[in-house]
């Protein structure tokens, strides 16, 4: 019974901060343009604004909630008994893969090369890991697996599914569908990153086909019309294409054990599979799979800092956003010179991950150029190192601006909080990474010494960047021992070294003044905001998100 005279409305809803509205994704990030026709990706900037608008609309950012809740649910059995060994997704998850594949995220830059073609590729997967980054998983397997299989007698039969941008989810033979997608099977319970130590081996079947016989303990989008598996053969490991239906309509040997309950990527499946003589072609030189599926890595973990960038542009645009609205003792967030402190710090390092992503996405551009190739021989690692960790760190950051709303799955914090370690974690962790820095750095000692020393050169007037590269050059010369226990300072190092150099050249003032003097003077890696200086400008701030 309601008291007279006592209202029984307890409370305004007041001083919380609105969803992000509408907006065209592209158009909103300067850095993003200027990156794309900076670095050779003008030509698909009609494509990019076109997506942007799609991808910023708010009621895909709603089904991307909606399909992250929603755990993919393996259907090993038909009702009658048959084994089928099916995954089934949210509704929503077909429609990610169809804007995926619409872009022509999947293979269009290996398949129909252009000018710029990975550039524009890379700005399009910025975009798209701002939205929902599960449904990416697939689309780099199945990338990564093009320039790899391209090379095999019997790739134009693949060709046109691959080539196709209509997303078909139906789970049919290659032969009946309109396009096909690709993923891997690299890692063991027993070996992990360590795949010398891979048990499942390969027996030849005749017609260039073998029969698999092993296990998987993870085994990535299982729902693919193939995979990429690495199997002994004979005194080696060699790679092989595994189809998920033989030609004649019998599904082949791959048995789906169970799903992985993942910490994030939650719309997107992940399994533990067995071969049960399951049919596979070899893919490259006999015994030469690890530096096959290795090569094809090096195209995933491009993809893993595209990934990590895109999480870390979303976070801070949630975090800025949420400022400019949330008031607190008497005044906004925003205006608050810690909070201000804190926010600038963070632009900057999205900033600058997404700069260097896309000179990276350059240096995929042009394979014809050694000092590109060798230039992404030893960024790739070292950016994916760099900048998987950072976003972790900026994603729990992002989180604590909206305080305990933040950490609430109804936002969209908790999400991004909870999809961040997977880039750093799959494709090679970060001691993986940092090892594999410095043996690109041995492998192309003298270019890797001169590019160093350059990029301090092009700097005169900045006493940092000269120490960093000092720094960098002695710590190279070390023992293989010595060296390796400073593998993450080197891998640190030259991700600064160059991330400085392209926001020197590149950047306002605002932004690369504010840079070097907290990552290089200051040393870096230190939590958000904890900088001697004052690193806070309308301008940085409105850089990141226009007001």
């Amino acid at each position: 019974m309601a008291v007279q005279g006592l209202s029984s409305d307890t409370h305004q809803v007041e001083n919380q901060a609105p969803d992000l509205p509408d907006c065209n994704l592209f158009l909103a990030d300067a850095v993003l343009m200027q990156g794309v026709r900076r670095e050779g990706g003008q030509h698909h900037e009609p494509d990019l604004e076109s997506w942007g608008r799609r991808l910023g609309q708010s009621d895909l950012a709603r089904l991307a909630a909606d399909i992250n809740r929603a755990s993919p649910v393996l259907r090993a059995f038909d009702r009658t008994g048959h084994r089928i060994d099916v995954v089934d997704f949210h509704p929503g998850w077909s429609e990610f893969l169809s804007l995926g594949f619409a872009q022509g995220m999947h293979g269009s830059a290996w398949i129909t090369p252009a000018d710029g073609a990975h550039v524009g590729r890379a700005a399009h997967y910025l975009m798209h890991g701002q939205v929902e980054a599960g449904s990416l998983c697939p689309i780099t397997m199945t990338s990564a697996a093009i320039p790899l299989l391209a090379r095999e007698p019997w790739f134009a039969d693949l060709q046109p599914k691959l080539a196709s941008r209509r997303y078909d989810a139906r789970d049919l033979p290659v032969a009946d569908k309109q396009s096909m997608m690709i993923g891997m099977g690299m890692t063991e319970k027993q070996g992990g990153s360590d795949l010398r130590g891979n048990t499942s081996w390969s027996e030849p079947s005749g017609d260039g086909w073998f029969r698999l016989t092993g296990h998987k303990w993870f085994f990535s989008s299982p729902m693919s019309d193939a995979h990429l598996m690495l199997a002994r053969d004979g005194d080696g490991h060699s790679c092989f294409y595994v189809p998920r239906w033989l030609d004649r309509g019998v599904r082949n040997g791959v048995r789906i054990q169970r799903l992985k309950d993942k910490l994030g990527n939650r719309s997107n499946a992940s399994a533990e599979v067995e071969f049960a003589g399951a049919l596979g072609r070899r893919v490259g030189e006999p015994g030469r799979g690890i530096a096959t599926l290795v090569e094809m890595a090096s195209y995933t973990r491009m993809d893993c800092v595209l990934g990590s960038a895109a999480l870390l542009r979303q976070a801070v645009v949630q975090a800025i956003h949420h400022a400019r609205y949330r008031q607190a003792f008497g005044r906004r967030l925003i205006d608050q010179p810690l909070m201000r402190q804190v926010l600038a710090d963070l632009a900057l390092e999205s900033e600058a991950a997404t700069t260097l992503a896309l000179r990276l996405a350059r240096a995929f551009d042009h394979p014809e150029n050694p000092a590109e190739q060798a230039l992404r021989r030893i960024l790739t690692p070292a950016a994916k190192f760099w900048i998987c960790k950072r976003a972790i760190e900026a994603a729990a950051e992002c989180m604590e601006v909206w305080g305990g709303n933040g950490y609430i799955e109804d936002g969209p914090m908790a999400r991004l909080y909870r999809e961040a370690p997977v880039n750093s974690i799959w494709e090679g962790s970060g001691n993986v990474m940092c090892l594999d820095v410095l043996r690109a750095a041995r492998q192309a000692e003298a270019l890797t010494t001169q590019e160093i020393d350059a990029l301090a050169q092009a700097h005169a007037d900045e006493p940092a960047l000269r120490a960093t590269a000092d720094r960098l050059l002695r710590d190279l010369r070390l023992d293989a021992e010595s060296q390796q226990g400073r593998a993450r300072q080197i891998a640190q190092d030259l991700v600064l070294l160059v991330q400085a150099d392209l926001l020197l050249r590149h950047a306002p003032e605002c932004v690369s003044r504010a840079f070097v003097d907290s990552r290089l003077v200051g040393g870096g890696g230190r939590v958000y905001g904890a900088q001697a200086l004052d690193l806070a400008s309308d301008a940085l701030l409105q850089r990141a998100w226009p007001d």
